[in-house]
């Protein structure tokens, strides 16, 4: 997951250029952008919005919790907005209706946010916290820590419901929040890079499935051997 870039107008602008050059594959998506260009820059807006809202309430948990406990509970936060060709892609396979309005409804993880964690408990901790909070609606849940996929991956993954303020309105806009310890997050960059890796030979790819389950398996030792680590520093 990228970071997202530090000025939306920026953001907006390189996106309406993608769609200007016809960098984007599909026809009849390019001809649906070109005709509703300030929609989508509308769009874009309310989901760079609604990611600094959930940001700001992230960092304001870590403070609060540090309190509290001997270490801040996150180590990094990542925000990004999806790309136009990831999108376009989405928007495709899941056979959504070529409307701004549409892809608002069906496409739920156009803003997204990553809560990296030092300790797996650190987790659990911030999601109750920032699910007790009364302006935040929980959409989806799916617990990958508690029950890895196949592959070994392990992440908790929320969308979420939360507010932006505008001049004259209240919306309502979904946000994808994942929270991953520092070597869940380390073990699943890597499992990216393979998987988009173009033309890795078959028995090289069915060996490095293998060995990137083997190495799940030992991020999820030393998280669960770190974790009894500060048990035991917290009781001296």
């Amino acid at each position: 997951m990228a970071n997202q870039k530090g000025n939306i107008q920026e953001y907006i602008s390189e996106k309406t250029r993608e769609i200007l050059v016809g960098r984007l594959s599909s026809e009849k998506f390019r001809g649906f952008l070109k005709e509703n260009t300030r929609k989508v820059e509308t769009m874009f807006t309310y989901y760079h919005c609604a990611l600094m809202e959930v940001e700001t309430k992230f960092k304001v948990l870590n403070e609060e919790l540090s309190l509290s406990r001997d270490h801040t509970p996150i180590e990094t936060i990542k925000t990004r907005l999806k790309s136009m060709d990831s999108l376009v892609e989405k928007v495709e396979r899941c056979g959504v209706g070529f409307s701004v309005e549409s892809i608002m409804e069906n496409i739920n993880d156009i803003a997204g946010i990553r809560i990296i964690c030092s300790f797996q408990d650190d987790i659990y901790s911030l999601v109750d916290s920032f699910l007790g909070q009364d302006d935040i609606t929980l959409i989806e849940k799916k617990d990958y820590i508690a029950n890895p996929k196949e592959n070994g991956y392990r992440s908790l993954h929320l969308i979420v419901s939360v507010p932006i303020y505008l001049e004259k309105q209240k919306r309502d806009m979904k946000v994808e929040v994942q929270f991953r310890t520092i070597a869940m997050d380390f073990w699943a960059s890597l499992e990216h890079k393979i998987k988009y890796k173009k033309d890795i030979p078959e028995s090289k790819s069915t060996k490095l499935v293998n060995e990137l389950k083997l190495c799940a398996d030992i991020t999820a030792d030393l998280d669960r051997k770190m974790q009894e680590i500060r048990q035991e520093l917290a009781e001296v």
